[in-house]
């Protein structure tokens, strides 16, 4: 059999992915599996969004897309870009993608060369360094520890930068951790970059309405508009407005990256679907209230989330700004056994025995960067959620 390319010797499948397909596993032997795996959110699109891309379909708008989006869709973009963000983009500076994913990798694509860097704050997604790695590029990690409230410092991104740097990569609010970073930090962080042109910056700010308690989000090139004309700023409909399944996600940035991203795009899948892009026209220029009401609704199961994995033996949960994503730390379930004879060495063996024998989906922290800790998804009903936390400390208890 011929083989496959090289450049996959180092890309795995995503942690996330793998866990969700064994809790769907036992689910399909009739076991009731609680699965916290998937950043996916939990509520309706809304019905503005779907009659918008019903009434497209009705009237034929179901042709080959512009390959970079449809003007419709394109202005959209630039208001919410100005709106929510203060940042002003013409339309040769927005591109949309098959979902956020995609304008990350068009971004890696377009401008790695083997052997470039690419600065990722640990915990990551864990997409980030295997998308660089498809792009040539070498992934460079820095540790940002619960301590530091899982936020980077100026100093430790200062140390990582070299002249083999491409693009820093920020995500704040993060997946894994829900960390967010505070206008002075922001600035901090800006300061930094100022001192190294040849750096490009990505910031993914899929996270950006659902934060909590009055915090603020900010991102990069708002907070230093020096950096705008390097700096990368994508988003998109599937977090905010609850459209992971309908793919459209989008950027804002300098004229000529955006116009490599173009011409990368077209080479792999050219246009996004106009159907999805009508629905992203309402979902950006509809309504706003659903978001808030949304976004109290996942501060009020973060805040259960944390208490309750606080109340689990050895388990210590940091109380995140944002996202709906939950990082405990269990160290101190590390060298225990539990009731199944499993013996706990690290996270994986802690998620793969807490899905195996309490039948609760949660991801390792190794697939994220950093150990011994798990990701747990609080996207999902309050009445599932009470059911898991209270198998979690189960499990937990019996630890010995």
């Amino acid at each position: 059999m011929p083989a496959l390319a090289a450049r996959l010797a180092d890309v795995q499948v995503s942690a996330s992915v793998l866990m969700g397909m064994k809790a769907r596993e036992l689910a399909a032997k009739g076991i009731k599996v609680i699965s916290l795996t998937q950043g996916e959110p939990d509520f309706a699109t809304p019905a503005h969004a779907i009659e918008a891309a019903h009434q497209a379909a009705l009237k034929g708008d179901t042709k080959y897309p512009p390959q970079g989006g449809t003007p419709a869709l394109k202005a959209a973009i630039r208001r919410k870009f100005k709106r929510d963000n203060g940042l002003d983009y013409s339309d040769d500076e927005i591109l949309v993608t098959n979902g956020g994913k995609q304008s990350i990798y068009n971004a890696f694509m377009a401008t790695l060369d083997p052997g470039d860097e690419v600065v990722i704050p640990a915990p990551y997604w864990v997409s980030y360094a295997d998308m660089a790695k498809v792009a040539g590029g070498v992934p460079v990690t820095v540790s940002c520890p619960q301590n530091n409230g899982f936020k980077l410092r100026p100093e430790d991104l200062e140390a990582a930068i070299t002249p083999r740097t491409k693009w820093v990569m920020l995500n704040f609010p993060n997946n894994p951790t829900g960390a967010a970073c505070s206008r002075e930090e922001m600035k901090a962080l800006a300061e930094v970059l100022l001192r190294h042109p040849h750096v490009w910056v990505m910031t993914d700010d899929m996270y950006e309405h659902l934060v909590y308690d009055g915090f603020e989000f900010c991102t990069i090139a708002e907070v230093e508009p020096r950096l705008k004309d390097r700096t990368l700023t994508i988003n998109g409909a599937s977090k905010t407005y609850a459209m992971t399944g309908w793919r459209i996600g989008f950027c804002g940035g300098p004229k000529e990256l955006i116009k490599g991203m173009f011409n990368m795009q077209g080479q792999a899948t050219s246009g996004v679907s106009t159907v999805g892009q009508a629905a992203a026209v309402a979902a950006l220029d509809g309504p706003q209230d659903l978001v808030a009401e949304r976004a109290a609704e996942y501060r009020n199961r973060r805040d259960f989330v944390v208490e309750a994995l606080n109340g689990a033996p050895g388990m210590a949960c940091h109380k995140p700004e944002g996202a709906f994503y939950v990082f405990p730390n269990i160290a101190a379930c590390l060298g225990k056994t539990t009731r199944g004879g499993v013996r706990i060495e690290n996270d994986t063996d802690f998620a793969l025995a807490l899905l195996e024998e309490a039948h609760v989906g949660v991801v390792q922290g190794a697939a994220y960067g950093m150990s011994p800790y798990v990701r747990i998804s609080y996207a999902t009903g309050m009445e599932e959620l009470r059911e898991a936390m209270g198998r979690i400390q189960e499990f937990c208890r019996g630890l010995s």
